[in-house]
Order: C-alpha cells, then sequence, then structure tokens
C-alpha cells in the first residue's frame, strides 16, 4: 500500500512545524492502513495548510457557513468506497485542508500539541474522502474508532479521551 501525498503550506505559522509534509504523509498512511480500504497503486491525497481567512472563504462557498472551521475535506470525483469496501480506491482521494489558527486555539484549549491535533485532523479528513461521516451516531462512533487506532499507531494520545472523562463526571 502506497499513499502520495502533495503537502503545501499556505499559511506561514505552519512552516515552524518542522518536517510538517514528511509528517503529514506519515500520518495519512496510518490513516489508511487502519481504514481496512484497498488503495490504488497510485493513490494520491493533497493536504494544504492554511490560515482562517482563507479555509473561512471556501466553508462559505461550498458549506455555506461565514466562519472558518479546522478541517475541511473535498473528495475527489467518483470517491472511494466507504468503510472497508473491497473495490479499489481510484487514484485521486481528495484534498483535505487546515486552518493554523483554529486548530492551534483547539489544541491550546485542550493542552494537546499542536502535532498531536494536527494528525488527529489528517485523519479525520482522510477519513471523509473515504466516505466516513459523523452525521449519525453510528457513523460518528465508526468514524471516532478507526480515528483512535490510527492515532494510536503513532503514538498519540485518544483525542476523544477528554470528552468521554466529561461525559462520565
Amino acid at each position: 500500500m502506497s499513499l502520495a501525498v502533495e503537502a503545501a503550506i499556505e499559511a506561514e505559522p505552519w512552516s515552524r512545524i518542522e518536517g510538517l509534509a514528511g509528517f503529514a504523509a506519515g500520518v495519512l498512511a496510518a490513516a489508511a492502513r487502519e481504514s481496512g480500504v484497498l488503495l490504488s497503486p497510485r493513490a494520491e491525497v493533497s493536504a494544504l495548510f492554511c490560515d482562517d481567512a482563507f479555509i473561512r472563504k471556501l466553508n462559505l462557498k461550498w458549506r455555506g457557513i461565514d466562519r472558518p472551521t479546522n478541517v475541511l475535506a473535498f473528495p475527489a470525483a467518483g470517491g472511494a468506497e466507504k468503510r472497508g469496501h473491497s473495490q479499489e480506491s481510484p487514484a485521486l482521494l481528495g484534498d483535505i485542508v487546515i486552518a493554523y489558527e483554529t486548530a492551534a486555539a483547539e489544541a491550546a484549549a485542550a493542552g494537546l500539541p499542536l502535532r498531536d491535533h494536527t494528525a488527529h485532523l489528517l485523519v479525520h479528513g482522510f477519513l471523509h474522502l473515504l466516505g466516513y461521516d459523523h452525521e449519525e451516531p453510528a457513523g460518528a462512533e465508526a468514524m471516532e474508532a478507526l480515528e483512535r487506532a490510527a492515532l494510536a499507531s503513532l503514538g498519540i494520545a485518544d483525542p476523544y479521551r477528554l470528552a468521554l472523562i466529561e461525559e462520565a463526571s
């Protein structure tokens, strides 16, 4: 299994994260392994690291929501088969866009390293490219389980751990 990742940094603060392109490629490879989807030998994903102003425009144009968000995923036309389907995925899976200010603020609020939170956003976006969503409870649970597994394989703590602790108390 091979996944080509084209990473572009469009906002200067992202350039402070050393080796961001290689890091993104490693995170997305882990997400691909955990997804169970058979990827094309030519599978590609692009990751764009931007700022809040840029992602706000995308969010307004494509979702009708006039505010920044942490991550957007744009599946390529013909998108990948969902949930571990045995057919091979198309070569171009799509684009993942992550906004620096929102991601950094979320990481700080949760007491997480920005690198770990960025990994979570990459995995989350990748699963959206594969057709996963979190609109219904069952879909959210399946998606979160894959996120946890991919991040655990990278030595990153469960990003939903704090929410579970809050729910229990």
